[in-house]
């Protein structure tokens, strides 16, 4: 689990109009969630830079943010490919959520018999729902973030899993 109080929300993929206006790729479970942020922060040179948010509005699954300071085209397109974070804080997490970062690093457990298969690495997502990459003895496993395997997700303990023949081994 990362103690970081910041975490990775969005990423500045364009810009929007001729005022500062950028083009967010939400990293959040809704692009409405980032819509809803009243402040941002861009890491530069080691520290986090704080943006207040103007005004968002959310195109399909994008999200286009007006931040103060960023009030013309140039200061737009100085921060394209910019990763934003967020103040853990300023999101709240119902019963059973978490942050995809508490989970990287974190064991993959068999829930019947306690064998620990390795760690998560990374989680993507390709649609229906997300993949928890593991780093196992044997490599580099995938398994899908659904009922059927993941039985439990406890980001201090790890991620107990249920298996199939071959899905981990």
């Amino acid at each position: 689990m990362t103690d970081n109080k910041y975490i990775e929300c969005a990423k500045v993929i364009n810009t929007h109009g001729c005022r500062g206006g950028i083009k967010l790729e939400s990293w959040c479970n809704s692009p409405y969630d980032l819509a809803e942020l009243d402040t941002v922060y861009a890491k530069k040179s080691g520290a986090y830079v704080k943006y207040k948010v103007l005004k968002t509005s959310v195109f399909k699954q994008f999200v286009i943010m007006e931040l103060e300071g960023v009030s013309d085209m140039d200061a737009a397109l100085a921060m394209k490919n910019t990763v934003l974070y967020a103040d853990r804080e300023d999101f709240e997490l119902e019963d059973g959520e978490f942050f995809i970062a508490d989970i990287i690093g974190v064991d993959v457990i068999d829930a019947e018999n306690g064998t620990v298969y390795g760690k998560v690495t990374d989680i993507i997502n390709r649609g229906a729902s997300d993949i928890y990459v593991i780093e196992t003895a044997n490599g580099e496993r995938m398994i899908p973030a659904v009922d059927e395997f993941i039985v439990k997700v406890d980001v201090t303990k790890g991620v107990f899993v249920k298996t199939i023949p071959g899905l981990l081994d």
